[in-house]
């Protein structure tokens, strides 16, 4: 692929609404459980191997218009996170290794796809920044509906929010790993700060 593409107008508006509302519902949404590039944010996230989609649906079934259409048929693992920015929050330059905490020899992922479920308007900052080595290859301004896949091993982050509101985006890590690889990642665990049930 190159380095990224972006499909606009992807979902009925019904369904971005209902997402939104379900996400932000959703009890294990909090303070991120994300590394320290992820400045101000909120979130939470699901680890899963392709054998358990429908395990991820029955438990979370508002994903699933999402992972019908953004999951890749050749990737066998998955880390799942909505990611929510507000003024003031930004995430530092990175390249996504999530799973990484269950298997330390594993690649980066083959692909990383973004939905955004709702973006301020206007929005100022809050662009996705897109590196290869030293070389920026992208600069995304997010628009509501729109999905973007970018390759798994580029650099990337997201400008400082500068704008009231919130900027609330799906994220897919999507990863084809070796058979000994998929022994070390869970079948699925969700992964939060929230203390669910307490």
């Amino acid at each position: 692929m190159p380095y990224f593409r972006q499909t606009k107008a992807v979902f009925p508006e019904t369904y971005l609404a209902k997402l939104k509302k379900s996400i932000v519902a959703c009890p294990y949404f909090t303070t991120n459980n994300l590394n320290r590039d992820f400045v101000g944010t909120k979130g939470f996230s699901i680890v899963f191997q392709r054998s358990q989609i429908a395990q991820v649906e029955l438990q979370f079934p508002f994903f699933k218009p999402y992972l019908d259409r953004a999951l890749e048929p050749s990737c066998n693992a998955f880390y799942l996170n909505p990611l929510l920015l507000q003024q003031g929050s930004r995430v530092d330059p990175h390249i996504d290794r999530s799973l990484r905490s269950y298997c330390k020899t594993i690649d980066p992922p083959a692909v990383v796809s973004v939905l955004y479920v709702q973006v301020p308007d206007p929005l100022q900052g809050g662009e996705l920044v897109l590196r290869n080595h030293r070389q920026q290859v992208g600069q995304i301004k997010p628009q509501v509906n729109s999905l973007v896949h970018f390759q798994g091993d580029l650099t990337h982050s997201v400008n400082p929010v500068q704008t009231a509101g919130s900027r609330l985006s799906l994220v897919c890590e999507q990863y084809s790993l070796l058979d000994a690889e998929l022994q070390e990642i869970p079948l699925f665990t969700i992964e939060s700060r929230a203390m669910v049930g307490r």
